[in-house]
């Protein structure tokens, strides 16, 4: 390896680090804003429920597309490439299901601080959409 490639390795690893404190701190933030009353925790819980049946059924569908083109790409360039797909393949499902259940989680969070007030709401809102990107770094960078 060159001496630039060892060095854009180190900042790529530096970089899912600091993606994993920034992601892991703002997140613990968020969920520990107030969740609301009984009913918004309820309507909250029917979501998540409902997040998760969908996600479960779009990604029994995705499985079945993926394995196909896991099996083309691992015979027509390599069993590595195949393994590189099906590691992509992964964190970025887990990334989406994470996603999808956290969004619900800080919904709720934002709603009960919105009736605070605007500026309050808005503020959890901003350190989800804050945060939301660095989750997806965080796995983009476990990849590659």
């Amino acid at each position: 390896m060159t001496s630039t490639i060892e060095t854009i390795l180190l900042y790529t690893i530096g970089a899912g680090l600091l993606s994993i404190v920034y992601g892991y701190l703002t997140g613990k933030n968020i969920l520990n804003s107030s969740a609301g009353n009984s009913k918004m925790q309820d309507i909250a819980s029917a979501i998540q429920i409902g997040a998760k049946a969908y996600l479960a059924r779009q990604y029994k569908t995705i499985a079945i597309v993926g394995v196909v083109v896991l099996v083309i790409v691992s015979f027509a360039f390599s069993m590595l490439v195949g393994l590189g797909y099906l590691i992509g393949a992964t964190l970025s499902g887990i990334a989406g299901y994470v996603g999808m259940l956290v969004s619900v989680q800080a919904n709720v969070r934002t709603a009960e601080a919105s009736r605070k007030g605007l500026a309050s709401g808005l503020s959890v809102l901003e350190c989800w959409l804050l945060v939301w990107p660095y989750y997806r770094l965080l796995f983009i960078t476990i990849y590659y």
